[in-house]
This record gives structure tokens, sequence and C-alpha cells, in this order.
């Protein structure tokens, strides 16, 4: 099982090393606008999920959502660190 942390780390190696075959770096190279417009739609599909769907698909998307989360803190030079001090 993944947990926060751990996703960020791995993202974090992701873009450090570049790697194009990599989603995420593809995704970061486009920017904060198209990161921000991801995180949106993840929004908007976990909500639907989760009023229309039930338990596992509402968890996939929420998923998802974190994930790209994580993606614009990335995009946004902001650390797991910067987030926790403000929770």
């Amino acid at each position: 099982m993944k947990t926060f942390d751990d996703l960020y780390a791995e993202l974090v190696r992701k873009t450090t090393y570049g790697d194009d075959a990599s989603g995420t770096v593809r995704l970061l190279e486009q920017g904060v606008h198209a990161v921000g417009k991801k995180v949106v739609e993840e929004a908007a599909e976990s909500w639907m999920a989760a009023e229309h769907e039930g338990h596992e698909r509402a968890a996939e998307e929420i998923a998802q959502l974190l994930y790209h989360v994580q993606v614009l803190m990335l995009a946004s030079k902001v650390t797991l660190d910067d987030v926790y001090r403000r929770l």
C-alpha cells in the first residue's frame, strides 16, 4: 500500500531524473495551468463518483485527485512540509 508521502517521494524521483516516458514529467512540462485543470477535473469526478457511483469508484477518483494535487505541488514548488505546516 502506498502512502501520500510515498507517492510524493516517487513523483519527486521521476521528475528529478526527467524520465520522458513518464506521464508525470510530460504533464509537469505543460505547467501549472495544465496541471491545475487536471486537479479541477479530478475534483469534479471525485465528487460525482462519491455522489453517484459508490465507494470503490469514489476511492479511485480520489486517488487520482491526490496524485494530481501532488503534481500541482511539484509544479508550484510546494513541498510536503509546506503543506503539513498549514494543516
